[in-house]
């Protein structure tokens, strides 16, 4: 099948996943309804997708993790680093040691080397897929940031570890002390790296900005390139591409802060973005469904030896010993940290490292890392293990998914308030400060009327109206005046929203009636939209 239809197939059945989650009357998580439509797609349709690890690979994962990289907050990301780094490094390579040695008793017929590959890709976390399993029931702000966290470094450090083991089974031959050595460099250069190439692009971007100004297209367009640079930009030098996708994530965040963007450019970015993650995550999990359909064939070799029956065992007991590993880390972790004191009782604790390991999903990452298993051993002959190995993979993304599924939201529900540390700043200062900085220019402006306005009065007019507003939100940070004002802005946001919806009701109307053209409909419309948007995001 042609590589464009194929694109264009999966794009398809990611919007018809989309759709039907929405019109369902009871809720199911996305991935599960993505993951049916592949089995559709393989098992009724008959359709077999080819995929050439590598190019998956590429592909997937570095703007995964650059945008992974980007959207953590920063100050949660630093405040917490140090239990991020625990779950992220240390359960890591606990997972694989145990797993490795695990899946080696439990199937003799995988290599040493191919056990602890499959476990260094079982060991990444998707915090996409646990956002659409909780339900309606939030996780706490502070485990939320941490299960972030800890997602974006045990992409890098699993799928890093994977390399290394996968070498070992390609070549034949390991070294545990340059294995240690290999994996700091490759660590440390993958950071240096993407750091690098983030910000060499968004200086040069700054320095065309100044040059002859900002154009979104071109903004956009290189936001989207810097993930692939980073990566093959590592890749080139023998570092970490992985740890330079999600170093360079982390870095575009900072070089925007070294100039003012477009209120555009940022909408527009965020638009964009947030379609190739759905996407992307929505493709992966349609064809772990279709390649499901393909592995799960008896007429195999190694189904026939092993046994369908047996495959599902095997499945179920790495996904269990994959849970209590997790929940042994995180219960010695939460023993050993600061954080216990803050927990009142045994029953909190155990509430909270159950939400944290249960909230372990597999998902998109480890699905690609299992993919790019290269088919063939360097002499020709088929990769041992493989095809087990993806199914293993497949299977434990299934149960965690149906196992988060089923009881995240029931354990979230029971979860006491957690201790979580204040935002870094002052919200309320923040807004205070910054309308009196709009107050004070204002000011300034209406002195400087006389001098360059003729219409006056319409200039008077239109800054005292803008000098109440600001005053009017210098006022909710007033104490004694503020939960009166907070309120009145409450329900006039109300009443506005209500008011623009009538706004872009009757707009529609005078175009389905002609009175308006296409163009003038846009412009009045997205007016509207930006309006509603300013308020909706301060809700």
């Amino acid at each position: 099948m042609h590589y464009l239809v194929v694109a264009l197939l999966l794009l398809l059945v990611v919007a018809l996943s989309l759709i039907v989650a929405r019109v369902l009357p009871f809720p199911v998580p996305l991935p599960l309804i993505q993951i049916l439509g592949g089995v559709l797609l393989g098992a009724v349709f008959g359709i077999k997708i080819p995929l050439d690890p590598e190019i998956f690979f590429l592909l997937f994962i570095p703007p995964l993790l650059f945008l992974a990289g980007w959207r953590i907050p920063k100050g949660a990301l630093f405040r917490d680093l140090g239990s991020i780094i625990t779950l992220a490094v240390g359960l890591v390579i606990f997972t694989v040691f145990g797993m490795g040695f695990f899946i080696a008793w439990l199937l003799p017929i995988m290599p040493i080397a191919m056990a602890f590959a499959l476990a260094a890709i079982l060991a990444p976390t998707d915090p996409v897929a646990v956002s659409v399993v909780q339900g309606t029931n939030n996780i706490p702000p502070r485990l939320e940031h941490i299960l972030a966290g800890e997602s974006l470094f045990n992409d890098a450090s699993g799928l890093d570890i994977f390399r290394i083991a996968l070498a070992a089974a390609m070549t034949g031959s390991f070294s545990f002390p340059q294995a240690v050595t290999g994996f700091f460099w490759v660590a440390i250069g993958g950071v240096a790296i993407g750091a690098g190439v983030a910000f060499i692009c968004g200086y040069l971007l700054r320095w065309l900005v100044y040059l002859r100004g900002e154009d979104t297209a071109i903004q956009i367009l290189v936001s989207l390139l810097v993930p692939f640079a980073a990566y093959q930009a590592g890749q080139s030098v023998g570092v970490s591409g992985i740890l330079a996708a999600a170093s360079a994530g982390i870095a575009t965040h900072y070089t925007s802060l070294h100039g003012s963007e477009k209120s555009a450019t940022r909408m527009d970015r965020r638009a964009v973005w947030n379609t190739v993650q759905t996407v992307l995550d929505g493709i992966i999990f349609v064809l772990l469904g279709e390649q499901l359909v393909r592995l799960i064939d008896l007429d195999s070799s190694w189904a026939q030896d092993i046994g369908l029956g047996w495959i599902v065992l095997y499945v179920l007991a790495i996904s269990f010993v994959l849970l209590m590993l997790r929940f042994i880390w995180v219960w010695v972790s939460l023993y050993l940290s600061r954080f216990r004191r803050n927990l009142p009782s045994l029953s909190t604790q155990f509430a909270l490292v159950s939400v944290l390991s249960v909230a372990g999903v597999r998902g998109a990452i480890t699905l690609a890392g299992a993919f790019s298993m290269p088919l063939l051993m360097p002499d020709g002959k088929p990769l041992p293990g493989r095809e087990a190995s993806i199914a293993i993979a497949m299977g434990v993304i299934l149960i965690s998914l149906l196992v988060a599924s089923i009881f995240l939201p029931f354990l979230l529900r029971r979860l006491p308030d957690t201790p979580s540390l204040a935002a870094i700043g002052d919200e309320k200062g923040a807004r205070v400060s910054a309308a009196k900085a709009a107050e004070h220019r204002l000011i300034s402006l209406r002195k400087e009327i006389d001098v360059h306005w003729k219409n006056k009065e319409i200039a008077y007019e239109a800054i005292d109206h803008l000098l109440e507003i600001y005053r009017r939100r210098i006022n909710i940070g007033d104490d004694e005046a503020g939960e009166t004002v907070w309120l009145r802005a409450r329900v006039e946001r109300r009443f506005r929203l209500a008011a623009l919806a009538a706004e872009r009701q009757r707009l529609l109307e005078l175009r389905v009636s002609r009175e308006i053209d296409d163009e003038l409909h846009r412009k009045l419309v997205l007016e509207v939209d930006l309006i509603e948007a300013s308020i909706l995001s301060k809700e």
